[in-house]
């Protein structure tokens, strides 16, 4: 075989085997944009409105599936239907991901308080539901930090809906503004959210600001935007640190945090 040919056989290989890592990674991208859309997406919890359940630097697996699919599961918001398919209505005290009303872009996540026809009001502190409070009980302080690093305690209260989700909320202000509240009735085909963080939430309990959402809150939520279910904590890190820095995982990783289910 002559030198001419050698080369030639070369260029081919190596065009063949260019041609067979773009499949691939084509194939990758594929696969992972089917699976963000349809089945599980990692959403990072970038604020402290859900404390203690989730923590800034949480990294949460969320099922897409948990609720159906409408046009807000789908990137960009393109999808070629309206309303909902295959949807499930999602249950009292879920914490769920979805797209912020008054702008229909954002992420939010909450938990899940107020279903369809629901009388929600806060009274003293204490959440009522059609008239009735919830089971609420003291326990140990939870001790979070300031900017500076320094240590101190927030009241912390163990809250069990009427279905048996339990979970603990934070009260860092016993006469806070949204501690007492006007009586909401929640629409249908909408939810009423609120953080676990109380005094740290801007949710249901707040009007949206159609002209300027940031600085609104969250109103009653439509089944539509609905995201998906949390369903744990897949990864987690102390607030500042990006999962990439593995120089810092020693001290940074949050250990007992990891697979915590939600």
């Amino acid at each position: 075989m002559s030198v001419a040919s050698n080369e030639a056989g070369k260029a081919v290989k190596k065009k063949d085997g260019a041609w067979e890592t773009i499949k691939v990674v084509i194939q990758a991208l594929l696969l992972a944009l089917i699976v963000s859309t349809f089945v599980f997406r990692l959403f990072s919890i970038p604020s402290a409105s859900m404390r203690v359940t989730l923590l800034e630097g949480d990294y949460v697996f969320v099922s897409k599936y948990a609720y159906g699919y409408s046009r807000y599961s789908f990137p960009f918001g393109l999808a070629p239907f309206d309303g909902r398919i295959f949807g499930h209505e999602p249950t009292r005290g879920d914490v769920v991901v979805f797209k912020l009303p008054s702008d229909n872009r954002t992420d939010y996540i909450k938990r899940l308080i107020g279903l369809p026809g629901d009388h929600i009001q806060m009274i003293d502190g204490v959440l009522y539901i059609n008239g009735e409070a919830v089971q609420r009980e003291r326990i140990e302080d939870q001790i979070q930090y300031t900017a500076s690093g320094e240590p101190y305690g927030v009241p912390a209260y163990r809250e069990t809906l009427p279905n048996g989700v339990s979970y603990v909320t934070l009260d860092i202000n016993p006469n806070g503004f949204a501690d007492n509240t006007q009586e909401f009735i929640v629409p249908e085909g909408h939810y009423f959210m609120m953080g676990d963080n109380r005094d740290n939430s801007s949710d249901s309990r707040f009007a949206p600001n159609y002209q300027d959402p940031e600085r609104g809150g969250v109103g009653y939520v439509p089944f539509e935007n609905l995201i998906g279910r949390a369903e744990f904590i897949f990864f987690s890190v102390e607030d500042g640190t990006r999962p990439w820095m593995i120089w810092k995982w020693p001290t940074d990783v949050r250990w007992d945090r990891l697979f915590t289910g939600l």
